[in-house]
């Protein structure tokens, strides 16, 4: 079975950066929903399309294809006492919201220095070139629920 709209897509994946190191890759196999659904990044999916069970993708995604544009809007300076002492340390996180659009931000602790905390809202991953690669290990057609739901259900996909 050949992927395409509303087929359920298992593979294994590789993320790198523009020098070659892993980002992050797939220990298991994982699935999504083929078809516009905006489960993986709509450049891979183009790629992935007309794909068979074995065959190998590489995508080259540049930022604004992949993780963003580095917003320097989000990266803000706090007074440390905004926080709470013993657990302020680099790396820890808290949601905030975007005081414009209400939306919910994942604020990450990059600095603590004389009294303050830089914190930053963009993805760490955000203003990089990527390159997703992946293999297709699986295809099938999506039930029913998995399409009005417009996510994968069961096994490497969502539960409810």
């Amino acid at each position: 079975m050949k992927i395409a709209m509303n087929t359920v897509v298992t593979m294994t994946y590789e993320l790198k950066n523009s020098d070659g190191e892993v980002l992050e890759s797939s220990a298991e196999p994982v699935s999504y929903l083929h078809g516009g659904y905006d489960n993986i990044f709509p450049k891979v999916e183009e790629a992935m399309h007309g794909k068979n069970v074995g065959d190998v993708i590489t995508v080259d995604l540049l930022p604004a294809d992949a993780f963003g544009e580095m917003d320097e809007e989000l990266v803000q300076i706090e007074p440390a006492s905004a926080f709470p002492a013993a657990d302020l340390k680099i790396g820890m996180q808290f949601e905030g919201e975007d005081e414009t659009s209400g939306e919910v931000i994942l604020y990450t602790v990059t600095e603590i220095a004389d009294g303050k905390v830089v914190v930053d809202g963009n993805h760490p991953w955000a203003g990089e070139r990527v390159i997703f690669k992946a293999t297709v290990t699986a295809v099938r057609a999506a039930i029913q629920e998995e399409i009005s739901h417009q996510h994968v259900h069961g096994e490497g996909g969502h539960h409810h």
